[in-house]
């Protein structure tokens, strides 16, 4: 695909895809303005889970979701990528379209790539929203972070059940491998380099991201704040995102 192309579809809407050092995303955008919400899902996710969210802050700017390399309806690359290397594409994304004033939004896996583009990439984004942040310090393995899941889940809307299902089921056979790269990452290297502003939103009832957690995250940005949606857990901008997005927007207007 050519970028005349790429840019034709994204005018209308139309998913497309974007290459870089041989790994591939897929990217949806909508709206227009001169703020950018740039989405970045979680493991087993895809772009979809932000549909509700992207309704909510559509009015408001320009809003571009991406499926990661192996989610959604992007290829499965041919290595897994780590948490940097994921990063990099997505600035080499952004760097190609070139969209104004950038928000990164990352959610659960996804803020530890917002992390490192904001601390790899300084000068690709306005400021970062990290939603549900991974992976607490001390939880950094696969059982007690699936354990603080499926607490979680127990008591989540059966809308973000079926959504997750459904987009695990894209996540294909390279799961295991994902989660391993998640664990490996070790984002509080990182938030100490970032100059941008960062907002830290975690559902008031997360179990994965705990408050203990969120505020040693907050603690070593050096610009950054905690805010917490009451009554809601990890998926919290899948199960209802409205609560989320005003923080996200009075954070934006900020900037």
């Amino acid at each position: 695909m050519t970028p005349e192309h790429d840019a034709r579809a994204a005018e209308d809407a139309t998913p497309y895809r974007f290459t870089h050092a041989g790994a591939t995303v897929v990217v949806e955008e909508t709206g227009s303005g001169d703020r950018t919400f740039v989405l970045v899902h979680g493991i087993g996710m895809g772009r979809r889970v932000f549909g509700d969210l992207t309704d909510v802050l559509r009015p408001h700017g320009r809003v571009i979701a991406i499926d990661q390399p192996g989610y959604g309806a992007a290829p499965e690359p041919v290595r897994t990528l780590t948490m940097e290397r994921s990063a990099d594409l997505l600035a080499a994304f952004l760097r190609y379209r070139r969209p104004p004033g950038i928000v990164l939004v990352g959610h659960s896996m996804g803020t530890q790539v917002v992390t490192e583009i904001a601390a790899r990439h300084p000068d690709v984004a306005a400021g970062i929203v990290l939603v549900a942040p991974t992976v607490d310090i001390e939880a950094r393995s696969a059982a007690r972070q699936l354990g603080r899941l499926a607490r979680d889940l127990a008591v989540e809307s059966p809308v973000v059940l079926v959504k997750g299902a459904q987009e695990s089921l894209h996540a294909g056979p390279n799961l295991r491998r994902k989660m391993h790269a998640m664990l490996a990452h070790r984002p509080e290297d990182a938030y100490g380099r970032i100059d941008v502003p960062a907002l830290v939103l975690r559902g008031e009832n997360d179990y994965v991201s705990p408050r203990g957690w969120c505020e040693t995250v907050v603690a070593l940005l050096r610009n950054g704040r905690l805010a917490e949606v009451a009554g809601h857990g990890h998926e919290t901008m899948i199960r209802d995102p409205r609560p989320a997005a005003e923080h996200i927007l009075e954070f934006s207007d900020g900037l």
